[in-house]
């Protein structure tokens, strides 16, 4: 049983204890209806108080058990709560570190509410493209008031404990162990005499209700448009100002309206997918980790830089390593430039700025890292230099040191071949800029040894990074896919589009940026350098020349103020130019191409579908061990729409049938031989299946 039952001094206490969060899993709602049920029956107890054991009331829902039976088997939250609010005896919460969503709900559900300083209260269920469904859109309003309820529930944040003492949602605040004082609590309210009060029977009151709730509307429509959640939760925020039987009532058609939408699917597949990326398949989660308490970083470049300050907002040392004085010299001005931009905007103390710069240091000698429990290179892509720096990390490193490489592209396997150590070597590859961007690719090597993978994990969630493990190959996940999407991007300028219709197309799909735009981001010379290798390598793999001949302009993009568009000092917008666009379609008359108008649905297919075409490719070769890590690759590194789940989901939400049906008419165009299904992405949608299960 995950709720324990004991009583002391007249008073029946209830603890869940289902770790980590003591989630209302099936055994846990049963435990807490019985010992209702035996509280109410024992003539000893006069009053009940509910608690968690560990390091939470309760964080909700079990999400172990979703999309289970288990999840919607009597006792529903739903029947818990009803026990508790039907009790003859008083029913205390004795909320402490965490209550969220259906704890939140449950604790609203008693007669009373002891709170301890601190405790985080929250309806979060907004981000899981959800509202509250067991009461929370109804009773919340009632205890804290309409607009406060309504800004908690629509924006799912957390609020301290405290700032809400006051309000009729906590009879007490209370600093330290709650769990004695809401004892006494419960002692005192089981001598007074009774009715003990309902939360449900209190009345939403608000001054001008009507006007609130427009502006409310119009607010949220605005801000949320491709997310349905938010403004439900405004509806059923504001039906508790009817009775609240009939607010229940659309409360409950709101949350079964909304958990059958793409929207909510595609956001409960990126928090499940962020889970799951965690977990390696032949790695135990006991799997022992190797300590991390200092790190080396080779380059004080960009991405140098960027690792750098993960570790220092960690609060681990930095060693950073460059050839020459004055790099390390620019590396540490842009550090501390960074963390001073932050303290300027109140996201930083000067105090904290100066704790995280005394956990940097520099060198220029390779004998001064040498006792650094991990080191990532960040040195030049270039397969050559990758080899220098790892004999000469191999000569000085410590037995035991991760040496990690930040590539994007190059064959880790080599890279650790150059090596006596090659179990201790994995890629890390971060994203630019890497004191930003949430992903990092961890890239496993034939011979990485499992702690090694599991230490990396373990550190990047406290650099707090979504990692996600990758096989060997060029590219990667993340890249190897764009590269597709980017060979598509070019045919389509032979073919007839332009760079503005391609980008504004797949933005308002909802990317975060069109792949011209982030061409000009990145750089267009980093692709240029990536086709000169490729025609080295691989030259069998036909682009379109447009990009190469927009390097031999000088275009290299922001950097140079001009690329695919044109931009000016200070202004990150992109101005189309003529210039360009001129060499484009000059560029389809030299191919003899007869342009043609293409539709921005086109534009959407041909793009998301090279990527999910590559994507059952990298699953079917075992570079990705399941396709919602493909997903979190392209979520958090990206910026593929998150209410589309990824692409590897929204091809499932499309249908795998009408996926391939599109490929076979693009296979009869264009290099249509770009177009060659891959056999999992065949094989899933002859038999009415997904990648995901």
């Amino acid at each position: 049983m995950t709720a324990q039952y004991q009583v002391q001094d007249g008073v029946a206490v209830i603890t869940l204890d289902n770790p980590p969060v003591n989630g209302l899993g099936h055994s846990t709602r049963l435990g807490i209806v019985e010992g209702m049920t035996r509280a109410l029956d024992d003539e000893a107890v006069k009053a009940i108080v509910i608690t968690g054991a560990g390091k939470a009331f309760s964080g909700g829902a079990d999400i172990r058990e979703f999309n289970t039976p288990k999840a919607t088997q009597e006792p529903t939250l739903h029947s818990v709560i009803k026990v508790v609010e039907g009790s003859t005896k008083p029913v205390v919460a004795a909320i402490h570190t965490v209550a969220m969503g259906g704890g939140l709900e449950l604790a609203l559900g008693c007669n009373y509410r002891v709170a301890a300083k601190g405790a985080q209260i929250a309806l979060p269920e907004v981000k899981l493209g959800i509202l509250p469904g067991a009461g929370g859109t109804q009773r919340l309003p009632r205890v804290i008031g309409l607009e406060a309820a309504l800004n908690m529930i629509v924006s799912g944040t957390a609020v301290p404990s405290e700032k809400l003492a006051g309000t009729k949602l906590f009879d007490e605040v209370v600093e330290g162990d709650v769990l004695p004082a809401a004892i006494q609590f419960a002692k005192n309210a089981g001598n007074a005499a009774g009715p003990h009060p309902k939360v449900r029977d209190l009345k939403v009151r608000h001054e001008n209700a009507d006007g609130f709730l427009a502006f409310a509307r119009n607010t949220v429509s605005a801000v949320a448009k491709n997310f349905p959640a938010p403004l439900k939760c405004v509806e059923a925020v504001a039906a508790s100002l009817k009775s609240f039987d009939e607010g229940l009532k659309i409360e409950r058609a709101g949350f079964m309206e909304l958990v059958t939408t793409p929207e909510s699917r595609a956001l409960r597949h990126a928090f499940f997918g962020e889970r799951a990326a965690s977990k390696i398949p032949d790695v135990p989660s006991d799997t022992p980790v190797r300590k991390i308490e200092k790190v080396a970083v080779i380059g004080a470049g960009t991405m140098g830089g960027g690792i750098s300050m993960n570790f220092l907002n960690a609060g681990i040392p930095v060693i950073v390593l460059e050839t020459k004085q004055e790099a390390l010299d620019r590396g540490v001005a842009t550090i501390r430039r960074n963390y001073e931009n932050s303290a300027k905007k109140g996201k930083l103390t000067a105090e904290k700025v100066e704790q995280r710069m005394g956990l940097l240091s520099t060198t220029l000698s390779y004998d001064e890292i040498k006792d650094a429990d991990l080191v990532i290179e960040a040195v030049f892509e270039e397969m050559g230099v990758k080899e220098t720096v790892f004999k000469k990390l191999d000569e000085v490193m410590k037995p035991g040191a991760i040496l990690a490489s930040n590539t994007s592209t190059l064959d880790v396997n080599k890279i650790a071949s150059f090596t006596k150590r090659p179990q201790d070597v994995v890629g890390m590859h971060f994203f630019s800029p890497a004191n930003v961007m949430k992903l990092l690719e961890v890239v496993r090597g034939e011979k990485t040894g499992k702690d090694v993978l599991a230490t990396v994990m373990q550190v990047a969630k406290k650099i707090k990074k979504t990692a996600v493990v990758s096989g060997v190959c060029d590219g990667f996940i993340g890249n190897r896919m764009i590269e597709q999407y980017s060979r598509q991007a070019g045919y389509l300028l032979d073919e007839g589009a332009l760079p503005e219709q391609v980008d504004k197309a797949i933005e308002k799909f909802g990317f975060a940026m069109g792949p011209f735009r982030m061409g000009d981001l990145a750089g267009n010379d980093i692709g240029w350098a990536i086709r000169k290798r490729r025609a080295v390598d691989k030259p069998d793999i036909q682009y379109s020349k447009t990009a190469d001949l927009l390097c031999e302009l000088g275009r290299f993009g922001q950097k140079t103020g001009a690329g695919w568009y044109d931009y000016k000092p200070g202004d990150r917008k992109p101005y189309p130019n003529q210039q360009v666009n001129d060499m484009i379609v000059q560029h389809s008359k030299d191919l003899g191409i007869t342009r043609r108008k293409i539709s921005d649905e086109e534009i959407v297919e041909r793009l998301v579908y090279a990527l999910v075409n590559e994507g059952a490719k990298i699953l079917e070769e075992g570079i990705a061990s399941k396709a919602s890590d493909i997903d979190m690759v392209y979520l958090t590194g990206y910026g593929f729409p998150i209410f589309r789940g990824g692409p590897m989901l929204y091809a499932d939400q499309v249908g795998l049938y009408n996926v391939a049906l599109a490929m076979s008419r693009y296979a009869k165009g264009y290099h249509g031989e770009a177009w060659q299904p891959a056999p999992l992405l065949t094989k899933l949608a002859a038999e009415g299946k997904g990648f995901n299960g």
